[in-house]
């Protein structure tokens, strides 16, 4: 049972029993809405946490002794084939979560993706602020629309599915069970998205990484591709090896 059913059903006996209580001078009014606000905040961090598995379990890190993976979302763009030759170079594969609507601009790039070896997941179609707040069909379609165009690109269907944002909610769980997706989160949040010293970047990357971890990074920033030679190095360095994130969970990557 997930923690939010867990939650939910915690929540009415803890409300029952405050209700009566209240009727029976015991506590006070308060009490009520001091419970209903805890409850509200559980559930916003649930969905904001991916690796809280709270609305839909997830896999957010390996259990292999030094092998990380590399994930990337958003591509492809035009940053895309610059991070790809750091990876050839390297010999390291990675996982690509592509939004459907830039696989359908840059076909090139994910047929790239395929013959290189990298893994390509789902990342929704249009990767909208409101995609967790639409309703579960809604959602089912745009995961559908996504994987239809990689199977019309490269000839298989993906597996593997990342939330935008790494935001759930019951919708979100609802249309990922319905299309038998595995929703994969991450173990680091690099933020390469608001960085702005390649340094420190590099420095966040290299100081938290642990056996297992699946590194979130984004193939749209170019202070990604600057480091990412660096760190694949260094990451070395300490003992580490790549491994693609299907490889990393022993899960299958394509239906």
């Amino acid at each position: 049972m997930r923690p939010y059913k867990i939650t939910n059903i915690l929540f009415v006996i803890v409300l029952v029993l405050l209700d009566i209580a209240y009727l029976g001078g015991i506590v006070e009014w308060w009490s009520l809405v001091m419970v209903f606000i805890v409850y509200i905040v559980l559930l916003v961090l649930g969905a904001i946490y991916i690796e809280w598995n709270f609305y839909l379990r997830s896999f957010n890190r390996g259990k292999k002794e030094k092998q990380i993976a590399l994930t990337f979302d958003d591509g492809p763009s035009d940053i895309t084939p610059a991070i790809l030759d750091v990876l050839k170079e390297q010999n390291v594969q990675a996982a690509f979560f592509t939004i459907g609507k830039n696989a359908a601009k840059h076909p090139e790039i994910v047929k790239r993706w395929h013959e290189e070896g990298h893994v390509i997941g789902n990342h929704s179609y249009h990767h909208g602020f409101n995609f967790d707040w639409q309703s579960r069909k809604k959602i089912v379609a745009e995961i559908e629309q996504t994987n239809h165009l990689i199977l019309k690109t490269i000839g298989v269907t993906p597996l593997l599915f990342r939330p935008p944002y790494g935001v759930t909610n019951p919708n979100v769980a609802r249309a990922v069970n319905h299309t038998g997706m595995h929703s994969i989160g991450w173990s680091v949040r690099s933020l390469d998205t608001r960085g702005k010293d390649p340094i420190k970047l590099l420095n966040k990357l290299l100081t938290g990484i642990e056996s297992g971890d699946i590194i979130l990074l984004h193939d749209t920033m170019a202070i990604t591709r600057e480091i990412l030679t660096d760190f694949i190095v260094q990451a070395r360095q300490k003992g580490f090896t790549f491994a693609r994130v299907d490889q990393l969970l022993d899960i299958d990557a394509y239906a």
